[in-house]
């Protein structure tokens, strides 16, 4: 597989990667979404309904794979385009600091990695969970969710490393939106305002959802 991402186009890459990229932006509104109902006074029954809806469905199962698939191809078109860009420009710019790229831009590679890192503790606290590959927190059931999130939000050291982290999220998503829309052709002067509208109200309102998870349980809850 990786030989034959080697061999395709730039621009190919770009456009799976983008597809990717905006497949993965859908999935986020329906996480947090989800996620919010963790903020319902009711013991944590709807949320519980919700996950209990997402796990056994067939349907979102099949989804599944198409997430996963999705994250796979995303990250690795974008490591071997990163990697591909910097042997392409062996020489730093005389002038430090100086790119022709957007702020957002120039550290979409390390707003990655810094979401790869967290994908993977979250993965090991839920979704290695519900697989049985990790133990539920002791006196936990494997599949109660909602006590697992209780129990990670109560640490502090976790909330604010999530809530921190959302912040990287923001900054990653804000060009990914932009960016997937540019490769995909849809700039125009007619369009383009409005994507970056939406952009930068995305890459606002769905971290900040997210972040609000945490700083409920800390100073609410």
């Amino acid at each position: 597989m990786g030989n034959k991402l080697l061999s395709y186009s730039s621009i190919t890459k770009k456009v799976v990667m983008a597809l990717a990229g905006l497949f993965l932006i859908t999935f986020l509104v329906i996480h947090l979404v989800i996620n919010l109902l963790l903020l319902s006074n009711d013991g944590g029954a709807s949320y519980t309904v919700a996950v209990e809806f997402m796990t056994t469905n067939p349907l979102i199962k099949i989804m599944e794979v198409f997430l996963f698939g999705g994250f796979a191809v995303h990250i690795l078109i974008g490591v071997i385009i990163q990697i591909q860009n910097w042997m392409a420009r062996p020489v730093r710019y005389k002038v430090e600091g100086y790119s022709h790229l957007s702020f957002f831009s120039k550290y979409m590679i390390h707003t990655g990695a810094i979401i790869f890192v967290f994908l993977c503790v979250h993965f090991f606290n839920f979704y290695f969970v519900k697989l049985g590959w990790v133990n539920p927190p002791e006196g936990v059931a494997q599949h109660d969710f909602y006590q697992m999130a209780t129990i990670l939000f109560a640490n502090k050291f976790y909330a604010i490393l999530y809530t921190v982290l959302m912040l990287f999220l923001g900054f990653h998503l804000h060009h990914a939106f932009q960016s997937a829309f540019q490769t995909l052709g849809l700039n125009h002067t007619k369009y383009t305002p409005f994507i970056k509208a939406v952009s930068t109200i995305y890459s606002i309102v769905v971290p900040l959802g997210f972040a609000s998870i945490p700083l409920f349980f800390i100073f609410i809850k």
